[in-house]
């Protein structure tokens, strides 16, 4: 075994970079799977546009970036100096 598969073995199994590859595709594996199990169970929407095809899965990504935003934005709010404590 080289160095670097040395390294690589001792490394936590969530941090190792296959992994990390294997869970990425497992991912987008399982949203595709959720967006084409639309054409076989059809979706009443409430509201009109929560029935449109893949609005689950479009809503939830647009969510996610807007929290990721948001929590961005409250950042620089909440933010202080570094030399906020020793004064």
């Amino acid at each position: 075994m080289t160095e670097i598969q040395k390294d690589e073995m001792e490394k936590h199994w969530l941090v190792r970079k296959d992994t990390i590859r294997k869970l990425w595709i497992g991912g987008g594996v399982i949203l595709l799977l959720t967006v084409l199990a639309q054409f076989f169970v059809p979706i009443k929407g409430k509201f009109g546009v929560d029935g449109w095809f893949a609005f689950p899965a479009l809503y939830g990504f647009a969510t996610c970036v807007a929290m990721v935003l948001g929590a961005k934005w409250l950042g620089y709010i909440v933010k202080r100096k570094e030399d906020y404590y020793d004064e």
